[in-house]
């Protein structure tokens, strides 16, 4: 009986455990939250725990009736999300590269779907280095992609260039939020094409040189097993690398 009533207590503290993990992180608006649940986004569920969108989402402050540009947005994986959240009073715009698009076409394809499922989405193409926008911007996101302009593929585009354009398209006020894998301290450009990482103080100086205010950083995809020396898409650290996300402000 004794031995029952440990199993019974066992299995509810599990539960309780269970439980209390399910529960969507503190300071999570319940429109992210919302979002972050919507059964349209399918297969995406299953990237959540290691992506972290929620706090992610949180953590740019996007909110319902924002205009969002999602900067090079792969399957869509964030632009979904975004779409959920900004609402029919907001927009996203998910602009590809031209140069990049013409080495990632099925998810381009991919996502010139998503207005189907997602009216307040639209999908544009353009040069790398002529980076705008249909209407001013409440936020510019990039995610892992920041480090891909100055590699040869890219054109290459100075991530400059693209900061100053980026800083003209948004509205005062506007954030700029980028998340990349991050390289060694000191390394600046020397590993995107080789390792697809890039020195995070690198792009704290280059995106301030533009006009912006580093406003914050968040820890969220923080890894410190991860020594910044291999290639992002080795099996060893894929899906695990250490990613810096900052929150830029353009003053006004």
């Amino acid at each position: 009986m004794y031995s029952l009533r440990l199993a019974a207590l066992a299995i509810l503290l599990s539960a309780i455990g269970l439980a209390a993990a399910a529960q969507p992180p503190a300071n999570i608006p319940a429109y992210v939250t919302a979002a972050v649940n919507d059964p349209a986004r399918g297969d995406d569920v299953k990237a959540d725990a290691r992506r972290k969108p929620a706090e992610l989402m949180a953590f740019s402050g996007v909110k319902p009736g924002d205009v969002v540009v999602d900067l090079i947005p792969g399957s869509g994986y964030f632009t979904r999300i975004f779409a959920r959240i900004v609402g029919p009073t907001g927009h996203v715009y998910a602009i590809w590269p031209a140069e990049y698009a013409k080495n990632d076409a099925d998810n381009v394809a991919v996502t010139r779907k998503l207005p189907q499922t997602y009216p307040n989405v639209s999908v544009l193409v353009q040069p790398a280095a002529e980076f705008s926008a249909p209407a001013k911007l409440d936020l510019v996101w990039t995610s892992q992609n920041y480090h891909d302009y100055p590699d040869k593929f890219m054109g290459p585009t100075d991530p400059a260039i693209l900061d100053g354009r980026v800083f003209a398209a948004l509205k005062p006020g506007g954030v700029f939020l980028v998340v990349d894998h991050a390289a060694q301290a000191g390394s600046g450009l020397r590993d995107t094409e080789r390792l697809h990482r890039i020195d995070p103080a690198f792009v704290k100086t280059q995106v301030t040189a533009a006009g912006f205010a580093f406003d914050a950083e968040s820890d969220a995809l923080h890894n410190p097993a991860d020594d910044h020396t291999l290639l992002v898409f080795k099996p060893a650290i894929r899906g695990h690398t250490d990613q810096f996300a900052f929150r830029f402000k353009k003053p006004g």
